[in-house]
């Protein structure tokens, strides 16, 4: 197992391969693929999934992955590290917590809105043009490029189904997660009879409707949700303990560090100190 580390910000490559340089590896960052042209296999934690020209693919820390080429590729890589998730989360928290929070469901291609496709085109076309044109301000450009595909990415990846939800959901159901993401910072706004007389949905039946069309309760998935993007700020942003207990809406750190021990059997400092020995 190869583990790749990198020490910038951002970092965009160019790669025409014939097969995989490297079998079986694992990023210490995120990492964004774009098929310029070909096709192959992406075998992902244990999973073969087919790429092909047009694809958009996220790469997290976690995954262990590897690229099987059936036809010559080209890959536009574009590789983010966590200072600059860090960086971006302040200035816009909703499109790179929607990455991190859904990155570790996804697999295979992201987009699912066609509209988008020509402009996640356009962006590589143009990240290409920059790394065979240097000039001044380069860098600059290139971020605004790289997070034009980080707003592009979020929003088709906040169209794809929680991985519990069953094709048969109504639409009604796909409706109320998104209105418990919404709010998942005010906890008076997710409870049953809330969100029972937003749907017009009897709060007794809420809990049997969710279960049956999700698979798990409305309280585990609030659960589960709110553990994840918590997850995620302690281990790619400087937040302190007692400003996610504010964001989150707990009514101080014990409370916090209870709620987090009880669903991953581990303390809020034991996890960022775990997390921060593995970057």
């Amino acid at each position: 197992m190869r583990k790749e580390n990198m020490h910038q910000s951002v970092e965009v490559l160019y790669k025409k391969v014939n097969e995989c340089p490297i079998v079986n590896s694992q990023f210490s960052f995120f990492q964004m693929v774009y098929v310029l042209s070909g096709n192959g296999f992406l075998h992902i934690n244990g999973n073969a999934i087919t790429y092909q020209t047009g694809n958009l693919m996220l790469l997290t820390p976690n995954d262990y992955h590897t690229f099987d080429i059936i036809d010559t590729t080209e890959f536009l890589l574009v590789k983010i590290n966590s200072e600059y998730v860090k960086e971006y989360k302040s200035k816009s928290i909703d499109h790179i917590g929607c990455l991190l929070h859904y990155a570790t469901h996804l697999s295979g291609c992201i987009l699912k809105r066609k509209a988008d496709e020509f402009l996640v085109k356009s962006i590589a076309e143009s990240l290409i043009h920059s790394i065979d044109n240097t000039d001044i301000y380069d860098e600059d450009l290139t971020t605004h490029y790289v997070n034009a595909l980080i707003v592009i990415a979020a929003r088709n990846i906040a169209k794809i189904k929680p991985s519990g939800v069953k094709e048969s959901a109504d639409k009604r159901i796909l409706e109320i997660i998104n209105y418990i993401q919404a709010n998942i910072f005010v906890p008076q706004k997710l409870k049953a009879a809330v969100i029972g007389e937003k749907f017009d949905i009897s709060d007794t039946y809420l809990g049997s409707y969710f279960k049956t069309h999700c698979g798990e309760t409305i309280q585990s998935f609030i659960a589960n949700y709110k553990i994840r993007l918590i997850e995620h700020r302690l281990s790619f942003s400087d937040m302190r303990i007692n400003e996610i207990v504010a964001e989150f809406g707990f009514s101080d750190e014990s409370h916090l560090n209870k709620f987090f021990k009880k669903h991953r059997n581990i303390s809020l400092t034991a996890y960022r100190k775990s997390k921060i020995l593995l970057n």
